[in-house]
């Protein structure tokens, strides 16, 4: 299928200063992707690329496949963008406030005040919908902040460290909701919380300086990860092997000699018999979180904080 953010050697300079260094991903359709980093990282200088809010020096961008600069207008069309500090009108109305940012999106009359009613009941705000913004709590405001982001019915919607200054609840009602969105359309979230990403996108990517260091696949919530040690220490024989094992695949080979981590579907137990029975003797068994934070850590050893 085809991708819905394709990221090309994107690089964005300000002056002397690097801040997106060649950076290349891509996000597929009903994806979450995580873009992962400390403070100054690149990852909101990505997101306003995207978005049509900066130019890049050098490299392209699509979305849904219009490019960023050539095609902006209709690059724009089908992403909706919330920033880290949302630019509400505190004086508006909540319908008032969507009803405003659907004519700048071009909706009028009876399609309009679908939309509205469509993003006001998809984000729950029915209960505030009269009220000022102003007189919201910041777990409303972010919900009336992604639903005028919805209007028009993006294929993306990008979150810019959407958890900020929520509380705990808030924060679990958020990913609940970024969970959900994802089986209409594609989520691009930054944060530099690693338990945030881990726990609503398919995939982080992990910045530092501008640099992309790596994506990394997370765990799906209906699979789960083993790490096992076998004596066979060639992974060729081992790959081999796993690929007539049902329900379980080999998710990387970690770097001390026969250690692995393996994706599998059932029971633990049925697993390493599986296993055994493919011929794969095993030594250790131990089960395995994603390892988003070891793995940031092992990458970022050494830098400055």
């Amino acid at each position: 299928m085809t991708a819905v953010i394709v990221a090309d050697n994107l690089t964005r300079d300000y002056g002397v200063r690097r801040a997106v260094d060649r950076v290349s991903f891509e996000v597929g359709p009903n994806e979450v992707m995580g873009l992962l980093g400390p403070n100054g990282s690149g990852k909101s200088t990505i997101l306003r690329i995207l978005a049509g809010y900066l130019r890049p020096t050098s490299g392209t961008a699509t979305v849904a496949g219009f490019d960023v600069l050539s095609h902006g207008l209709d690059a724009r069309r089908q992403l909706g963008y919330v920033p880290e500090d949302v630019p509400l009108y505190t004086h508006m109305r909540v319908t008032e406030f969507l009803g405003f940012m659907g004519r700048t999106r071009g909706l009028y009359g009876t399609s309009l005040v679908k939309a509205v009613d469509q993003v006001v009941e998809r984000l729950s705000l029915g209960a505030v919908r009269s009220l000022l913004i102003g007189k919201l709590s910041r777990g409303y405001r972010q919900r009336v902040a992604i639903a005028q982001a919805l209007l028009g019915k993006p294929k993306l919607l990008v979150l810019d460290e959407p958890t900020n200054g929520l509380d705990p609840r808030q924060i679990i009602e958020l990913r609940e909701l970024i969970r959900s969105l994802a089986r209409e359309l594609s989520v691009l979230v930054t944060s530099h919380i690693l338990a945030e990403i881990e726990r609503v996108a398919h995939r982080a990517a992990i910045l530092l300086d501008g640099k992309l260091l790596t994506v990394h696949r997370l765990t799906d919530q209906t699979n789960r990860r083993l790490r096992v040690r076998l004596t066979v220490n060639d992974e060729a024989t081992v790959r081999s092997r796993l690929r007539g094992v049902a329900g379980v695949s080999l998710v990387e080979a970690l770097p001390a000699r026969g250690n692995y981590v393996l994706e599998y579907e059932q029971r633990q137990a049925d697993a390493v018999r599986a296993l055994v029975q493919a011929g794969l003797p095993v030594e250790e068994v131990a089960s395995y979180s994603s390892g988003l934070e070891e793995l940031f850590l092992r990458l970022t050893e050494g830098t400055p904080q």
